[in-house]
């Protein structure tokens, strides 16, 4: 699927702000696979369609959470976890991408995994860093974005972490894996 009509299914999806966040996810995305050498066109759909399912009832993505046997635990957390993995599912059944690197990149861009794959961990910093995001600690990962991608992970996952802690909210298993997995690596 070309850019342009990836933009236009997603645009159908999401708000006008949201599509501007996507816009610039999908930028990012491009800028870090080319930095990091991963492949571009893979980065590109997969941050075009990361936030597919963002706005769908809560009640159909609880539903597909069930009926697609998705892990359970989710429905425990905030639902904002959600549209990730919902999203992977509706991505490929409603626009037809099947590979499954993007599908995952979609699927685990709100919670990281252990094992991340390069293109989990850019279409996940990219969603963090770009450049219509605002909140402290962002501008610190955008530059170590730009000198070494794991260390820029593992900083945006901790900063999330602290964020949910400092809120009293619970931080789902897979976040704090993901991030004991990449400071292991470091």
């Amino acid at each position: 699927m070309d850019r342009e009509t990836a933009l236009a299914v997603v645009k159908e999806q999401l708000t006008d702000h949201r599509y501007v966040h996507t816009v610039g996810v999908m930028e990012t995305a491009i800028k870090l696979a080319d930095r990091y050498g991963a492949d571009r066109k893979k980065a590109e759909l997969a941050a075009i369609f990361h936030d597919y399912a963002k706005f769908r009832p809560k009640d159909e993505m609880k539903s597909i959470i069930e009926e697609q046997h998705m892990e359970k635990s989710l429905l425990e957390f905030n639902s904002e976890l959600w549209h990730a993995p919902v999203g992977a599912y509706l991505v490929e059944k409603e626009a037809g991408i099947k590979d499954p690197e993007i599908l995952d990149a979609i699927r685990y861009h709100t919670s990281g995994r252990v094992g991340m794959t390069l293109l989990d961990k850019i279409i996940y910093l990219a969603d963090y860093i770009e450049p219509g995001r605002h909140f402290p600690g962002v501008d610190e990962v955008r530059e170590m974005a730009k000198m070494n991608l794991d260390q820029a992970l593992v900083q945006s996952v901790k900063n999330t972490i602290v964020f949910l802690m400092k809120k009293n909210q619970p931080v789902y298993p897979d976040t704090f894996y993901t991030y004991n997995d990449l400071a292991n690596k470091l």
